[in-house]
């Protein structure tokens, strides 16, 4: 799995205009789920990012962890992650997961962050989302699985 965590002061995301998820400080992550990702990829998955230490502490260093600061996880799908990018002008997409593989690794990777962390949130699998967010810092990392 590929995700692109972000460190937000605050993140939303909207189908058709109507919020289906938001949270004020915490993290949005854009996933991707290749095929031969598994449950036991995604669990490693949420353990990193409810651990990584991407927040600042009292002297100003990255030091805390999602968890440390009961903050915000906002998931977001995003199959084009998982994309071919190495040669031509166009993304390939033979390296993401097929459609029912990623919603069901998905709404796993959800199902679990909601029963280990709050406020939990996301989007719309294979919806057109709008995602709208005040990146802190910036501070953004691609974490793989």
């Amino acid at each position: 799995m590929k995700a692109l965590l972000q460190r937000v002061r605050g993140a939303r995301v909207e189908v058709a205009g109507e919020v289906l998820g938001a949270i004020e400080q915490g993290l949005l992550v854009l996933v991707g789920v290749q095929p031969q990702d598994d449950q036991a990829a995604a669990d490693k998955l949420l353990h990193k990012l409810l651990n990584f230490r991407v927040f600042a502490d009292a002297e100003g260093k990255m030091n805390l962890s999602l968890r440390d600061v009961a903050g915000g996880l906002l998931l977001v799908s995003q199959f084009t992650l998982a994309a071919d990018t190495r040669s031509g002008l166009r993304p390939g997409f033979s390296t993401a997961a097929a459609p029912a593989h990623g919603e069901a690794l998905f709404d796993y990777l959800l199902q679990r962050a909601q029963q280990q962390h709050n406020p939990v949130a996301s989007g719309r699998f294979g919806a057109d989302m709008q995602v709208h967010l005040v990146n802190d810092g910036p501070v953004t990392f691609l974490l793989e699985t």
